[in-house]
């Protein structure tokens, strides 16, 4: 885990862009505290200068990048880990290493393969290869989009980063507010898609390469994986299909455990990260495990933690459970948060994942996380009330009777539901309707909320729950799951990995029966993993079968008093900094949060004002801290 830079110019001279590498190595030094390093060429009449700072987790003696090949001169720079690459090292066991690690396996993999080298990795890797004989830089990223990479043009420039701070830094431009994102923020919660909400730089794709070809001066951007759904196996059973996943899952967590330094691992009361740390104790019986904690029993998984690792208590015996308490006073740091995450995510996870990252990162460099199970497997409310809606008209009367006492919302979503899958994603959770957005923006959005460019492959024949994970694999996955983590662990200097991103895992889950993911006659989300985890003994059935409890923190408890609240956020639901802002109406902003109230209002909720006005708040602190004070600060810096 680490970070990369990279800029390629006619009109600046190789010393300015080593400089400017060096600048945005500086500008994400969080993302490597051990060591950095530069590469530079001209190629083409081009001057091209790849940076790399380093978190050192593999290969401690010889694994610094820029790696180049002395034999054609080609250059690496990668972010993440192959998981895969001592069985891939032997296909290129005759080639010059210099390195006994990862990433010099995939640099000589390509030079064997071509960019065709992708297909063969298993890990989270967003990264540069520079072919000086061919003239091409290619940048390329996971299948998942795991690890970030940000690009951009400016100033007779393209740059290339894993964070966007290093972007502005290394081409001293200014952050431009991107006003065609807004509304999808405003009804998501997080920006969708390759444009960000900063103007000019984009996102390069999950499953994605960018070809840059130094002859042309240009680039196209190729996509080299998908997840596709609608492949069913329907003459799979349950009992075998657990055995399937197990042994996929099981290889999964074994190979993400390799590493030269001390490994933790994230645990919850859930199904997901308690599965990993069970799997995990069997290699490194005294692993650490980290967990959030609230002072809000509603909200507060600890004592569901205890109880488990009780039932495996021979297997949990050498390691130390720490809580990570996250409390009110956590608000203080939420401008903090939102500066080192870059783009505006305002659902309620930011807040207990930055408190167990800070934990975490005080013992350890890297932990094992659960997420991922969710988007894949099925694991959220929306997709049981999304299996409900397709299944309510076919249902007897006391059929629909039960499904309206577990799932309330089904009958006002289905007064709405729409025959548009990209609609129909986000109905049951959208944040503003098309009104809302006109009143909260001053304008009737002139853009589509869901960007064409975020949307899955999808025949119109799949399942309507599997056309849904569809787009939580394509979207809420990368833009905003792992977003969020790898920014707030790389905040505090952590590698976090994630077993049920293992792209086989992903492959499985496509084939399997929608049944086996969501069942609504055991009211059952994520079946085939809670199944399966007991079957084979990892999980007992109490947790394997338990509720999900969303990875959120009080938010209408926190947020219902505006006088109690930390200045910079008091100044946003009074309406003060909105109002200097000039970019959101103050009056709704105001009434926003005189409607905030706790009745009624608990974990399971998927929409509350609370909710509403926390999207305000992001935007924004965001807005102050990027469109505002971080201009301000490079003016100064200028004078």
């Amino acid at each position: 885990m680490c970070g990369i830079a990279g800029i390629i110019s006619a009109r600046h001279s190789m010393a300015h862009l080593s400089r400017q590498v060096q600048e945005m190595g500086c500008t994400q030094k969080h993302r490597g505290p051990d060591g950095r390093d530069f590469h530079s060429a001209g190629v083409c009449g081009l001057n091209i200068a790849l940076g790399f700072v380093r978190l050192a987790i593999l290969d401690l003696a010889t694994g610094m990048q820029p790696i180049c090949c002395p034999t054609d001169d080609t250059a690496i720079v990668c972010n993440g880990q192959i998981y895969n690459y001592i069985e891939l090292q032997p296909q290129v066991a005759d080639q010059p290493f210099v390195s006994s690690g990862d990433v010099e396996v995939a640099l000589h993999l390509y030079r064997r393969h071509g960019i065709e080298f992708l297909h063969q990795l298993n890990g989270m890797y967003a990264g540069a290869i520079l072919d000086p004989k061919k003239a091409k830089l290619f940048l390329f990223r996971d299948r998942f989009g795991i690890k970030p990479l940000y690009y951009t043009e400016a100033n007779g420039a393209f740059a290339f980063a894993s964070e966007i701070k290093p972007l502005l830094a290394g081409l001293e431009i200014a952050p431009q507010l991107n006003t065609d994102r807004m509304a999808s923020y405003f009804v998501y919660r997080y920006v969708p898609g390759e444009q960000t909400m900063f103007d000019g730089i984009y996102r390069l794709p999950p499953g994605a390469y960018l070809e840059y070809d130094l002859n042309a001066r240009g680039f196209a951007i190729h996509q080299y994986w998908n997840y596709i759904t609608g492949q069913q196996d329907t003459d799979l059973d349950l009992q075998s299909a657990a055995d399937g996943f197990f042994d996929i899952f099981r290889d999964a967590v074994r190979i993400r455990l390799r590493s030269d330094v001390e490994l933790g691992s994230f645990i919850s009361g859930g199904i997901d990260s308690s599965a990993v740390a069970a799997a995990a104790v069997g290699t490194h019986p005294d692993m650490r495990l980290y967990t959030a904690s609230f002072d809000e029993p509603a909200y507060d998984e600890l004592p569901e933690v205890r109880r488990f690792l009780q039932t495996r208590s021979r297997w949990f015996a050498q390691t130390r459970l720490q809580p990570a308490v996250c409390g009110r006073d956590s608000l203080e740091g939420l401008s903090d948060i939102i500066a080192a995450v870059e783009e505006p995510i305002s659902l309620g996870t930011i807040l207990p994942t930055d408190c167990v990252c800070r934990a975490a990162a005080v013992d350890v460099k890297a932990v094992l996380t659960g997420e991922g199970a969710d988007e894949l497997f099925a694991g959220y409310k929306k997709f049981m009330i999304e299996m409900a809606a397709a299944q309510y008209s076919r249902m007897t009367a006391t059929d629909q009777a039960r499904v309206n006492r577990h799932y309330p919302e089904v009958e006002k979503y289905l007064a709405t539901r729409s025959h548009d899958p990209a609609r129909r994603y986000i109905q049951a959770e959208a944040l503003f309707d098309a009104a809302e957005l006109e009143q909260l923006l001053g304008r009737a959005p002139d853009q589509p909320v869901f960007p064409a460019e975020a949307a899955p492959a999808l025949t119109g024949r799949e399942h309507p729950v599997n056309a849904a994970i569809a787009f939580e694999s394509r979207c809420r996955l990368p833009d905003y799951v792992i977003l969020r983590l790898d920014k707030l662990s790389m905040r505090h200097g952590l590698e976090t990995r994630t077993p049920f991103l293992d792209y086989r895992l992903a492959e499985f889950a496509a084939r399997l029966p929608v049944s086996m993911k969501v069942n609504l006659g055991l009211n059952r989300e994520k079946l085939i993993c809670a199944y399966s985890f007991v079957r084979h003994g990892l999980l007992d059935a109490k947790t394997a079968f338990r509720k999900k409890q969303p990875f959120t923190f009080p938010m209408a408890d926190w947020l219902s008093e505006p006088r109690t609240l930390p200045e910079p956020i008091r100044e946003v639901v009074l309406g003060d900094l909105v109002q200097q802002h000039n970019v959101l109406d103050p009056g709704f902003v105001r009434r926003l949060s005189e409607n905030v109230t706790t009745a009624g209002v608990g974990p399971q909720t998927l929409v509350s004002q609370a909710d509403r006005l926390f999207s305000v708040i992001v935007f924004t602190l965001w807005y102050q801290h990027f469109m505002r004070d971080y201009q301000n600060f490079r003016t100064r810096e200028d004078n």
